[in-house]
């Protein structure tokens, strides 16, 4: 059975935002001229939609459901190539980062756990942190992740994020400060990719945890 739509995304209406009923949403855009928006089951699921933009989430989803359809067919993983995967504990909070080869499973850092964080944030640091690894090798290979949602943080050169400080996470904060600063210090040749899930399986650098 399909999740029912709880948040609405409009990207285009009378106020773009996100309205958790359908009646609100319909008010921005009826008779609004090419009017965007979509509904969602979750309130994650309609902040990381409207963060990346009508075009980028269009374009994302478009691919998802070519890979999809096509299951089997689908391109393997490049290889040699480094993947990065974040884990954060909805109990407590804590955020902590990794990458590893994403053929070998071999682990080339480790980051956390920090307090007070998130999981998008987390995506973000690792590929950041991957980059500027990578460049320190001179190597150009491919950076994997599975969140959509880090890699529009990325290349627009910042996290937004909508995270409180708290007192207890002031070094993710400096974390992101330091990432942000090193976007747009720096240029990088190697591809940043979507690790295709539903398709090859957990990304290589996932906790474990689910």
């Amino acid at each position: 059975m399909a999740k029912k739509n709880s948040y609405y995304v409009v990207w285009a209406g009378l106020n773009p935002g996100i309205y958790s009923d359908w009646e609100t949403c319909q008010s921005q855009i009826k008779g609004f001229n090419n009017a965007k928006f979509k509904g969602f089951p979750t309130r994650e699921a309609a902040e990381n939609a409207y963060s990346m933009g009508y075009g980028e989430f269009m374009k994302m989803n478009s691919a998802q459901s070519v890979i999809l359809q096509a299951g089997a067919n689908v391109a393997k993983p490049i290889y040699p190539s480094l993947a990065v995967d974040a884990a954060w504990n909805t109990a407590t909070g804590d955020m902590e980062y990794r990458g590893v080869d994403a053929h070998s499973g071999k682990e080339f850092f480790r980051q956390g756990p920090f307090f007070d964080g998130t999981n998008n944030i987390g995506e973000f640091l690792a590929i950041v942190h991957g980059l500027a690894f990578l460049q320190k090798q001179g190597s150009k290979i491919p950076v994997y992740t599975d969140s959509v949602t880090a890699i529009s943080w990325v290349r627009r050169k910042q996290a937004n994020t909508k995270l409180a400080p708290t007192g207890r996470n002031a070094i993710v904060f400096e974390l992101i400060k330091r990432a942000e600063a090193w976007l747009r210090n720096n240029k990088w040749d190697n591809p940043i990719l979507k690790w295709e899930t539903p398709v090859w399986g957990e990304i290589p650098a996932d906790f474990g945890r689910k």
